[in-house]
């Protein structure tokens, strides 16, 4: 299976973070991200040639700086529609690559109800599409793979660890 993706896209909040948004006077003060997820995306996905996408309906500093240190390029936030953002990179990392790529070279996780539509059409097309242990019933009956693990807790690891045994 990993012979065909060639992107992983990750949803931040509720995925790759527990969801929770530690708030003070000034805004975001916190997001805390797992290390093993981390080492997955950045030690891991290279080995299966897959290119990590980060694409996030909120905006944040913090994700910005831990796209940096996981050397994530592809960071899309503020993603109101995630499934014309998804059909807007298949269309730039085409013509970049020179390779007509379709949603079946794409791998996505996710927690809610915003993900549903790209994880739709992902998997219609022969993609893959998991989501955290946590995540809305909706997602879960959607996913190729439910993590045991939660959001924030290891769960983009062990999808990318299933991933790529496949």
């Amino acid at each position: 299976m990993q012979n065909k993706i060639k992107f992983l896209v990750m949803d931040v909040d509720g995925t790759l973070t527990d969801g929770k948004l530690y708030l003070g006077v000034e805004g975001e003060l916190l997001k805390a991200f797992d290390i093993k997820d981390g080492y997955g995306i950045k030690n891991m996905l290279p080995d299966y040639n897959i290119i990590p996408i980060i694409m996030t309906a909120r905006s944040s500093k913090i994700v910005e700086n831990r796209c940096k240190e996981l050397g994530i390029a592809d960071l899309y936030q503020k993603v109101s529609n995630k499934l014309i953002k998804l059909n807007e990179i298949i269309e730039i990392k085409s013509i970049q690559d020179k390779i007509n790529y379709s949603y079946q070279n794409f791998a996505y996780i996710g927690d809610d109800l915003l993900d549903l539509q790209c994880m739709i059409s992902i998997k219609k097309a022969g993609g893959v599409v998991g989501c955290p242990g946590d995540a809305v019933e909706k997602v879960k009956q959607m996913a190729d793979y439910v993590c045991y693990y939660y959001g924030g807790n290891g769960a983009v690891r062990e999808f990318i660890e299933w991933l790529t045994r496949n």
